[in-house]
């Protein structure tokens, strides 16, 4: 009876996963291979020439080069300030940890038009901060329109995000391999970088990855920020298929497949990586 029932419970369990299945196949496969199939259209027939004219434009080419140095500095400090973050909640009080998760969970989806405008309010030209770190001497001008302020803009709505997933992964820190090694005279330092880095490097490089893509296919923060007039990727992408003027969605398709390729990249590395990574199992 039990092997009878076990074949029927895997049909089952298959069964259910079908909606999923369906939904991820209209929703993530079927448009990523339209996208690869509209990049090899050209007015000459099928072929790379929208790549190579991509790769050759210098224009495009700035664009690509701003779109990962804003996404790699944003995740850079936005992980540095969420590991902080996400270490000193795990000793404060739990009422106080809690509104801190809460409010994380809220900021991470505070993005677009109101994000935009809450930074142009605060570091605008004539925003508030802006005037007051003028006044105290700290700065002569801050750009926000220009690719340092856009990395402060995008390290802003990185952090929460970096918290919420980085949070979680404290958890794997026991307090008694903490007493023990001191027990065995492992200072601080000596903790941290055979034990606890270790045990975390994995969930630090994880959230590396999703803060790039996060900050790499952010759209309408920058969009309203500068009215399009910055040239990251998905700004060309959106104005390819949306312009009248430059309307050229085979192009915006190989800039698109482009993303796709450094987001394949880096999740690549990423795994190189964790397997490298001697805590975790082989």
């Amino acid at each position: 009876m039990t092997a009878t029932h076990k074949p029927r419970g895997k049909w089952l369990a298959a069964l259910c996963l079908l909606p999923f299945a369906l939904f991820f196949f209209a929703f993530q496969v079927a448009p990523l291979i339209w996208v690869a199939i509209n990049s090899l259209n050209t007015p000459d027939g099928w072929g790379l020439g929208n790549f190579e004219k991509a790769f050759a434009s210098k224009f495009y080419m700035q664009a690509v080069k701003h779109s990962l140095q804003i996404a790699f500095w944003s995740s850079v400090f936005g992980m540095l300030i969420a590991i902080v973050g996400s270490y000193s909640l795990r000793q404060v009080d739990s009422k106080l940890r809690d509104f801190v998760i809460a409010f994380s969970n809220m900021t991470s989806n505070f993005a677009g038009v109101p994000l935009a405008f809450a930074f142009i309010i605060l570091l605008g030209f004539n925003g508030a901060l802006t005037l007051l770190l003028i006044q105290a001497g700290l700065i002569d001008s801050f750009n926000l329109y220009s690719k340092n302020g856009l990395i402060v803009l995008y390290t802003y709505f990185q952090i929460p995000l970096g918290v919420l997933l980085l949070y979680p992964a404290f958890d794997a820190l026991r307090q008694d391999w903490r007493e023990s090694a001191a027990l065995l005279g492992a200072g601080t330092w000596a903790f941290w970088r055979h034990i606890g880095l270790p045990v975390l490097t994995p969930a630090l490089l994880g959230t590396f990855v999703i803060l790039l893509a996060n900050a790499l296919g952010a759209y309408a923060t920058v969009y309203y920020l500068t009215t399009g007039n910055f040239n990251v990727l998905p700004i060309r992408i959106a104005a390819m298929i949306s312009g009248d003027i430059s309307l050229d969605p085979n192009m915006a398709s190989a800039l698109a497949m482009i993303l796709v390729g450094l987001m394949a990249a880096i999740t690549l590395v990423h795994q190189l990586l964790l397997r490298r990574s001697y805590h975790v199992p082989r």
